[in-house]
């Protein structure tokens, strides 16, 4: 698992450029489903034919059709501007924060490093994206526009670190689901339903790959692999989740009442498997589980989260043995028949 999540978080791939993260995760699922496809929007979608007797299954009130999603993409910069001192002026990807890009090294897809730094400011306080620029170490305009152009995009230029059971790297949201997913194909030997595993792309500028893979798909029932934030750190918001508790099974978030069968289903497998979990209600965030519940008639629809410190940060971390007791939830969850 170690091996896999690091390919993945060391990919580029902010929103809207995850080719490099989707041919890593070609290269890991093939051999481990009956077909791979690519959709127009660019989400990646491996198929897996439900076994002999998903017959009998459906006849009995299980779901005949699964969408499992995770989403490739990262949190980055966008280049608006070069001034004629080669500086970048830049506008955010997804959700990011001033104050944690500060003093930050980042990486373009052709490999071209900054420094992302500020004007002066009379207080902190003033800090907006607006007031900030990347530094390619450039002297002009036309020096800097050899290493980046206007639309070019840049994310942290971070490697993965080992603490004991728990890493440090940026992308975890959602590298790791991803690999939670690709495990769990490694895993499955059949499934009792048709499965889609789908790795989507935009889920941080508004979760459109979900909309429009949920929309061509179909499933009776989905659930959506992703981080959530944690309330285990001095001072932080009160939330019942912690790194090394387990699984985290989700009830709310801004975007989603989890279905409550998919919930007591995810709740039911944790306990018959002795597998470790937790109730997650998330104040502020979404997952792809948003939209993909709300598809066309609507979608029965769930959540398990890997709980994760510091999203949407270059220092995202993570327990390895909360991301197994994902991988193992997941692969019980599937094997089975799926009666909500």
């Amino acid at each position: 698992m170690k091996d896999t999540i690091k390919k993945l978080v060391e990919a580029y791939g902010p929103s809207g450029n995850e080719e490099r993260v989707r041919d890593v995760i070609v290269s890991m699922i093939r051999g481990y489903c009956d077909s791979i496809s690519v959709d127009a929007l660019g989400n990646l979608i491996a198929f897996k034919k439900a076994g002999p007797a998903a017959a009998d299954k459906a006849a009995a009130g299980a779901a005949s059709k699964v969408m499992v999603a995770a989403h490739m993409d990262e949190i980055g910069l966008i280049v608006t501007h070069i001034d004629e001192k080669g500086f970048l002026r830049f506008a955010p990807v997804g959700g990011v924060d001033p104050f944690t890009i500060l003093g930050q090294r980042v990486v373009f897809a052709n490999s071209a490093t900054g420094a992302v730094w500020m004007e002066k400011l009379d207080k902190m306080s003033e800090l907006k994206i607006d007031r900030m620029f990347i530094d390619v170490g450039a002297s002009s305009e036309k020096e800097a526009s050899q290493r980046a152009s206007i639309g070019d995009m840049a994310v942290f230029d971070r490697k993965m670190e080992e603490n004991g059971d728990r890493i440090i790297t940026k992308a975890a949201d959602d590298r790791v689901g991803c690999a939670v997913v690709v495990e769990v194909m490694r895993r499955l030997k059949s499934v009792p339903h048709d499965a889609y595993f789908v790795f989507t792309v935009q889920e941080e500028v508004g979760t459109r790959g979900a909309t429009t893979s949920a929309f061509g798909i179909y499933p009776d029932v989905a659930i959506a692999v992703d981080v959530t934030r944690t309330g285990d750190t001095p001072k932080s918001d009160h939330m019942n989740v912690s790194l090394g508790k387990g699984a985290a099974i989700k009830v709310k978030d801004s975007r989603l009442v989890a279905h409550p069968g998919v919930r007591r289903l995810l709740v039911s497998t944790a306990t018959a498997h002795s597998i470790p979990y937790q109730m997650e209600v998330l104040e502020r965030g979404g997952t792809d589980a948003g939209p993909i519940h709300t598809t066309r008639e609507g979608v029965p629809s769930g959540v398990i989260s890997i709980p994760t410190r510091y999203v949407h940060t270059p220092v995202e971390m993570v327990d390895l043995r909360d991301v197994e007791a994902c991988v193992r939830l997941l692969e019980k969850t599937l094997s089975g028949p799926m009666v909500l």
